[in-house]
């Protein structure tokens, strides 16, 4: 799972790869009450702590360029509060891979100091966190 059923395997930017599986997480959700949704999310940011760190010692890196399943449950909560379309999808990715590409503080503190598979699931956490809170934003805005 931590390789994003092989997406984060990609020659390049398997990061951004990655980060599309979250739109068919996300539609296996979307149908479930938002509560739900995000219960359900909680529990696979939980299991990506454990996944992350499981494949980062496999591998000898704690956070190798092909574990993208942190990528993968960042996108799904960031469309969870965007509404459903294609314009505000695309909106939804290309904010979080900016946050989760450029690391602005909090991101790049949690980067170098927390490591491990918390480590990995936490810049993402946070960079959908900021992805959210500006697309909130622009949908008062719009």
């Amino acid at each position: 799972m931590s390789f994003g059923l092989g997406t984060g395997l990609s020659p390049k930017a398997p990061g951004t790869v990655g980060t599309l599986l979250g739109f068919p997480l996300y539609w296996l959700l979307m149908d479930l009450p938002v509560s739900q949704q995000w219960l359900v999310l909680v529990g696979l940011f939980l299991f990506g702590i454990w996944c992350c760190e499981f494949t980062g010692h496999a591998l000898g890196v704690s956070d190798h360029g092909a574990i993208v399943w942190d990528e993968v449950v960042a996108m799904a909560a960031v469309l969870i509060t965007v509404p459903l379309s294609v314009v505000w999808g695309l909106a939804a990715f290309v904010c979080f891979r900016l946050f989760d590409i450029w690391k602005p503080f909090p991101i790049s503190w949690a980067d170098r100091h927390v490591k491990g598979g918390l480590g990995v699931m936490l810049d993402d956490a946070l960079a959908a966190v900021m992805a959210i809170l500006v697309l909130q934003v622009v949908q008062r805005i719009v």
